[in-house]
């Protein structure tokens, strides 16, 4: 068993230095030896021919002879400015070098880039740019030229490595779902289906040599190649992502992506606006799988307010839940079974996502309603005053009204927090409010932080997402948030619940990590399952979910707690004179 504390290099740093510059000593020259001069005719060395025997340093036991020996036979017949270069590359590379060495190697890509470019190979391409690292005349020929070199470098040991797989240079591995072990440096694993690192490393080095022109023929050049080359890590990861998006495909599930469609304008035509508060009707659409007294809670709240219609989609077959609720002449019952779907125009999408989207789209285009909620069973439009007459006094152009989440705290039923970013907060309180995990909780929720959309009816061509109207894949930019008006969102009521839901959230719902490589919730709740066990996950809960008074407090003093009573009890009463039983 290997010493995991002994370094990998025996002799740590003063040996890998010492092996180093043992490689770097300076060329020895017998008379008449050595580069030509500042001012040589490169147009001439062009036009002249290497001869492979190198005789003018016949008999010379230099190293500098040894080196023209080498490069003379390589470049054999070829231009001599290449060998020229190759020359200037190597002495370079030494500890000293000629004094005009340098201004001698910039000289040749000021003046011949696209000379060079077309008669060296890329090996010697790197190498060219490995020594603009090293002696380039700007701060962005340095800066640039070693990052190529330290990129290339990596890639020529890890593809090395590889080798050893028996895998060929252009074969990605088969992607499977998988417990990524620990890696070196406490590194999270890169995200294949959103992560960024692969196009925000190359894409900062292209707009990095834009900035200069002498580097910026090399930089580039060598920047095409890598991404034209089908033998690089770069190639074969994106390979692997097609086949994570091909096999989630087959299951139904759409991948989501690390940057979402750009926002575009959605035409509103004149005709289905709606200016007359009195007349002026909305409603909900939901697809829902859950106990009847949830599904009879979110109706009498939404039909108290002032909802015209509720179009409540039943996942699963519940009919002592069709028959309660469709005693009130508001609510529009679907019973979303195998018939149902065979009379839709695509079948039964395994994501639950995605059949949420479905259905909310299909009642969109059929219902007569001017506004249509797409929210869950566990989603309460909040709002201090009836809707109506905010709506009908939306501008002309506005598609759709956005609901700002506010998530709800478990144990209660009439407290909610908000994101830092909605109560004008800082980030940095999370830390406060949050002491053990805030750092790693976006926005302070453990649900989703987009909330969810009110959008105009009667537009053509549009689809609801999940968080949001779109029209050929490209959410509205026209839409507004009206003022006081939020989505409060009881995802975790309770820790009964919280437990029960967390095996899918995880996996399939909204605590997977899907995105950039960063400590996540998913992350959070992994490690405290592994090393403490549900103890781990309740002190997790405790903290960051439960109404208690310190929670309490804390959200309240940075202007983040939204007091709203949801009164279900009362509410089912008035609307269906009972409280439904489990």
């Amino acid at each position: 068993m290997s010493d995991a504390s002994a370094p990998t290099y025996p002799g740590g740093f003063a040996a890998i230095l010492t092996q180093m510059e043992g490689r770097r000593d300076p060329f020895t020259y017998e008379d008449g030896e050595g580069l030509p001069p500042l001012d040589v005719d490169l147009a001439a060395l062009k036009q002249a021919r290497v001869d492979g025997r190198a005789l003018e340093v016949d008999g010379s036991k230099s190293t500098y002879a040894r080196k023209l020996r080498e490069l003379s036979d390589e470049f054999d017949g070829m231009p001599a400015l290449l060998l020229l270069h190759g020359l200037l590359v190597a002495h370079l590379r030494r500890r000293t070098a000629p004094d005009h060495a340098a201004p001698l190697f910039l000289r040749l890509w000021a003046e011949e880039s696209d000379w060079l470019m077309q008669r060296l190979d890329a090996r010697w391409l790197v190498s060219a740019a490995t020594t603009f690292g090293d002696h380039g005349a700007t701060e962005t020929q340095r800066r640039l030229g070693q990052s190529l070199s330290v990129m290339f470098g990596m890639m020529k040991l890890y593809e090395t490595e590889r080798i050893h797989s028996g895998a060929d240079p252009a074969q990605p591995f088969e992607w499977s779902r998988r417990k990524v072990p620990p890696l070196a440096m406490q590194m999270d694993a890169y995200a294949l289906g959103a992560g960024g690192l692969d196009v925000n490393m190359l894409g900062r080095l292209w707009q990095d040599a834009g900035s200069d022109a002498v580097i910026a023929p090399l930089a580039r050049r060598l920047l095409d190649l890598l991404i034209a080359d089908d033998r690089t890590i770069f190639r074969r990861l994106r390979m692997m992502r097609q086949q994570r998006e091909k096999a989630q495909k087959a299951e139904g599930i759409r991948p989501k992506r690390g940057h979402a469609a750009p926002s575009a304008h959605i035409p509103v035509p004149a005709k289905v606006v709606a200016r007359d508060p009195a007349t002026l009707r909305w409603g909900t659409v939901s697809l829902i799988k859950a106990p009847l007294p949830r599904i009879a809670a979110f109706a009498a709240h939404h039909l108290e307010m002032g909802a015209h219609r509720l179009h409540i989609h039943l996942d699963d077959p519940h009919p002592e839940a069709a028959a309660f609720l469709s005693r009130h002449p508001a609510i529009e019952v679907t019973i979303c079974d195998a018939a149902w779907w065979a009379g839709q125009k695509k079948p039964r999408m395994k994501a639950h996502q995605l059949r949420q989207a479905w259905v909310a789209t299909q009642t969109y285009h059929r219902t007569d309603l001017d506004f249509l909620a797409h929210v869950d069973v566990d989603e309460f439009i909040l709002a201090d005053a009836p809707l109506s007459p905010a709506l009908a006094a939306l501008p002309a152009d506005i598609a759709a009204v956005h609901l700002p989440p506010a998530e709800l705290l478990a144990g209660t039923t009439d407290r909610f927090k908000l994101t830092p970013r909605h109560a004008g907060q800082e980030k940095a309180v999370l830390e406060d409010i949050y002491p053990n995990f805030g750092g790693h909780l976006r926005g302070g929720f453990i649900s989703h932080r987009e909330g969810k959309m009110i959008a105009r009816c009667g537009i053509p061509g549009v689809r609801f997402g999940l968080h949001a109207l779109l029209l050929n894949g490209h959410p509205a930019s026209n839409r507004m948030t009206l003022p006081d008006v939020i989505l409060g969102h009881a995802h975790a009521p309770d820790w009964e619940t919280f437990q029960s839901h967390l095996a899918f959230r995880m996996t399939q719902g909204s605590y997977r990590k899907t995105d950039e490589e960063v400590l996540g919730l998913r992350d959070i709740l992994d490690l405290l399952h592994e090393e403490d066990g549900e103890e781990g996950l309740r002190s997790f809960f405790t903290e960051v979910c439960e109404g208690n008074d310190r929670l309490t407090r804390a959200l309240e003093a940075h202007g983040m707690l939204v007091r709203a009573p949801l009164e279900a009890d009362r509410k089912m009463m008035r609307i269906f004179g009972a409280i439904p039983k489990a």
